[in-house]
């Protein structure tokens, strides 16, 4: 069992990776494509995963991880138990800004198995920002795409003067305080 950590390999000039964790490989590919289109000015590396723990015997190719989206689908119950166990398999030192939940399936709210509550509460308990999104529709996936690659650009050092922490309580909502 490996514990992703954020610090403990050295950045690549230039280059940013995105983890994109969750149960619906359709939605990740999806977003993945999308931001893959956008124009951005650094090599952009996506990794994939269903759930955590990576696997170990990988670790030494791996690169360096800036920035971990958990995706959960609102009608998925099973999607939210799946990111709550990846969770304990995150290093402390990366819900300093270099994680965020992405939720899916926002824009069918009575076919939602979870409840708003249970999403809210993850974010604030890990510090981490809740982005709201609908996958389905292509104009709000590339807007989600966009957010994330400047979320990523920020995570990956790219942007002088602003660093991930900042970033993420800039997020925060101020209906938290």
């Amino acid at each position: 069992m490996s514990l992703v950590r954020p610090f403990d390999k050295l950045p690549t000039l230039n280059s940013a990776v995105i983890l994109l964790v969750g149960t619906d490989e359709r939605r990740q590919q999806q977003l993945a494509e999308a931001i893959l289109k956008e124009k951005k000015n650094f090599k952009i590396n996506i990794h994939v995963a269903t759930s955590l723990p990576l696997p170990a015997e990988r670790d030494h190719v791996r690169p360096r991880i800036d920035l971990i989206a958990f995706m959960i689908n609102m009608q998925s119950k099973h999607s939210l138990r799946n990111v709550e166990a990846s969770l304990s398999h995150i290093d402390a030192n990366f819900f300093l800004g270099k994680v965020c939940f992405l939720i899916t399936g926002v824009g069918r709210m009575n076919h939602c198995s979870v409840e708003m509550n249970a999403v809210r509460k993850l974010g604030n308990l890990y510090c981490s920002p809740v982005l709201f999104c609908e996958l389905d529709s292509e104009g709000i996936r590339v807007a989600t795409a966009q957010r994330l690659l400047r979320m990523l650009q920020i995570c990956a050092g790219h942007v002088p003067g602003v660093s991930a922490l900042f970033f993420s309580s800039l997020m925060k909502s101020s209906i938290d305080e």
